[in-house]
């Protein structure tokens, strides 16, 4: 026992000697009061440390992997500048902030990054006082950190608060409608944009690059204030307020430079365009820019996967590449080819077939080409391809616009991020009724990426709108089957859900068959009680099913296939015939599945005992899917316990 004891000691020991000997600075960073007690040129070495670590780290334990090793300088530059906690940073989706977690406590911690009882991978306040918003979806950055921006001005606290966008996220409306607000009440805001080449604005040489360093500095804006008040006295310039002198400074700017830019427009003092990965620069500049008045924008110039050449070299596969080899880069397969399909390559393949057949179907998907393997008909048909960027409220008014003019739109879009566009789908697309087929993919719970991520909802929001039908597959030739009903005449709006991840077939590639609209079908008879199922969650119930009939326990099992229109026919069936009725699916259980049935036996007056399998009514965290499905009484052993009682 105490042999053991020693070696556990001994062994800790080493473990944290070779932490400290290959990440000599980074070792001492407990929080960022840690990482101020540093030289700045100590600050180039800190960055490299970080970079290896989040390294060595995601390639046994995968994750966002480019985003943060593009903002590693950045990360330390902001906490070495600001007096975080109480100086805020709001960071746009959470890709990016990796590092940031590091830096604040949670060094040791982050080898359970997106593990099941482990840290987040987004910023999440209940997880540490560092991070200021939750971040999972893209483009709130903006508008959260001016509401707090404001906040801190009405309390008179002497507060620095910060956005950091990028990753593509200035391309959703929301950044726009934050921007577009950041100049109509007072604040001292600072947007940083961390652009790593989306080519948001054009690159610009030398000239511009000197012009940083003059108007970022305390001379620059002493001549800047000096020749305004100069111009006023003399009746040059007329109009009073923070306007005009914001106005004055963006003309004189543009004057030296030749140029104008979208964020002067609004208003917004520019800075940049800056090199991201000079640490000198960046604290350079912040320093210089942070204690200045009213709302301003930094932008600088990142390379996604910095540090790390196949990252660099192929920013979209390494965004989340799994497990990989760091020293060669080599990405460890973890699927074999024998395997079945991912559905989301079902669904992409499927989109090509049926495009060949009718040349009115056009795909959409806002920036998650290769997530949706909408990449498929972009390569083999470009010009019907389209990715909006990070608009998802546009996408499917883009859809809707396509449909009205007699075009056949499938739009696809994550079922958590479907949740942005709720208005779009029900005034521009079921109040018109128009043709349009909607793929919610990553359905139901979806594992390491947690509550943001998780498709919990779409079946309760979606079945209440009318105008659109709800559907789901119980395995992948059921998903081509769907798509292929959902491209016929007339079906208006047609929304078809599925899960990450693959699915249970090797042969799925069969002819097309219709699947008629509202109606379900029975895959087992059974005189004790019956199970209700929709998707592919339908799997665990079937071997649930089959276990119980072992225990002496005979189920039925109804695979509704519609949510709506539900299968009435079917349901009646069950009405009559079953006292106990279980409901599964990979939603919420609060107006679902679950909920439609009830509510069809009461308004029949059907009484039996029902009872729902599905998300419970809170955010579930991150974590392996079984692990998940367990937690929530989804996996097999426990519905084995409900078919039994």
């Amino acid at each position: 026992m105490y042999s053991t004891v020693i070696y556990v000691l001994l062994y800790n020991n080493f473990l944290f000697m070779a932490e400290v000997s290959e990440f000599k600075l980074l070792s001492t960073i407990d929080s960022p009061a840690d990482l101020r007690k540093l030289k700045p040129e100590q600050l180039e070495q800190v960055s490299k440390e970080l970079r290896q670590y989040i390294i060595e780290v995601l390639s046994e334990n995968p994750g966002h992997f480019g985003s943060s090793l593009g903002s590693v300088e950045l990360t330390v530059a902001l906490h070495y500048v600001l007096n975080t906690p109480y100086d805020k940073i709001v960071w746009d989706v959470g890709h990016q902030a990796y590092g940031h977690k590091i830096l604040t406590g949670r060094r040791k911690e982050f080898k359970t990054l997106r593990k099941f009882g482990g840290i987040s991978g987004f910023p999440n306040p209940q997880e540490s006082e560092y991070d200021a918003f939750i971040a999972g979806h893209a483009s709130n950055s903006i508008s959260a950190a001016l509401g707090m921006a404001i906040a801190s001005r009405l309390k008179n606290e002497k507060r620095q608060v910060v956005a950091v966008i990028g990753d593509g996220s200035m391309t959703g409306g929301l950044a726009f409608e934050g921007l577009n607000n950041t100049s109509s009440a007072p604040n001292d805001l600072l947007i940083i944009l961390n652009d790593n080449n989306m080519a948001i604005d054009r690159p610009v040489g030398g000239l511009s690059q000197s012009l940083v360093k003059i108007t970022t500095s305390q001379t620059y804006n002493k001549i800047r204030f000096k020749l305004y008040n100069f111009l006023r006295k003399r009746g040059i310039i007329r109009e009073q307020g923070k306007g005009i002198i914001l106005r004055f400074n963006n003309s004189l700017k543009a004057f030296l430079t030749k140029q104008h830019n979208v964020f002067e427009g609004f208003n917004i003092r520019y800075f940049g365009p800056i090199d991201g990965h000079d640490i000198n620069g960046l604290i350079k500049v912040l320093e210089d820019i942070k204690d200045m008045k009213g709302p301003k924008l930094l932008h600088i110039r990142t390379i996604k996967g910095k540090g790390f050449e196949p990252a660099e070299n192929d920013a979209i596969a390494w965004h989340a590449p799994g497990k990989f080899n760091p020293e060669t880069g080599e990405r460890m397969v973890v699927r074999s080819k024998d395997e079945p399909q991912l559905y989301q390559d079902v669904f992409g393949h499927t989109l090509v077939e049926l495009a060949k057949q009718n040349d009115r179907i056009v795909g959409i998907t806002p920036a998650m080409p290769t997530g949706c393997s909408m990449t498929f008909l972009m390569k083999e048909m470009p010009e019907r391809a389209f990715d909006v960027g990070i608009a998802e409220g546009h996408a499917i008014t883009f859809s809707a616009g396509l449909a009205k003019e007699g075009m056949l739109p499938f739009c696809n879009i994550y079922s958590s991020f479907m949740q942005r566009a709720y208005d779009n789908i029900i005034h521009d697309a079921a109040l018109q009724n128009l043709d349009m087929v909607l793929c919610l993919d990553r359905a139901g719970l979806v594992g390491e990426d947690g509550a943001t991520h998780h498709g919990a909802l779409d079946l309760a929001y979606l079945r209440c709108i009318p105008n659109v039908t709800v559907a789901s597959p119980l395995n992948e030739i059921d998903l081509r089957n769907l798509m292929y009903t959902g491209s016929q005449p007339g079906n208006g709006v047609f929304a078809i859900r599925y899960p990450r991840g693959k699915g249970e077939l090797k042969d799925w590639e069969r002819p097309f068959e219709i699947l008629p609209v509202g109606k379900g079908r029975k895959l087992k008879d059974g005189k004790d009680v019956a199970v209700i199922s929709i998707g592919p969650i339908g799997n665990i119930a079937k071997e649930a099913i089959e276990k119980a009939k072992t225990a002496g326990v005979d189920a039925a099992h109804y695979d509704i296939i519609y949510l709506k229109p539900l299968d009435e026919e079917l349901l009646h069936e069950i009405g009559k015939n079953y006292h106990r009725v279980i409901t599964v699916e990979n939603g919420t259980i609060q107006g679902g599945l679950g909920t439609a049935v009830m509510e069809f036996m009461s308004a029949n007056g059907y009484s039996p005992e029902i009872k729902r399998i599905g998300i419970p009514d809170k955010f579930i965290p991150h974590g392996a899917i079984p692990e998940l499905y367990k937690i929530c009484g989804m996996d097999a052993d426990s519905i084995f316990e409900q078919i039994i009682v």
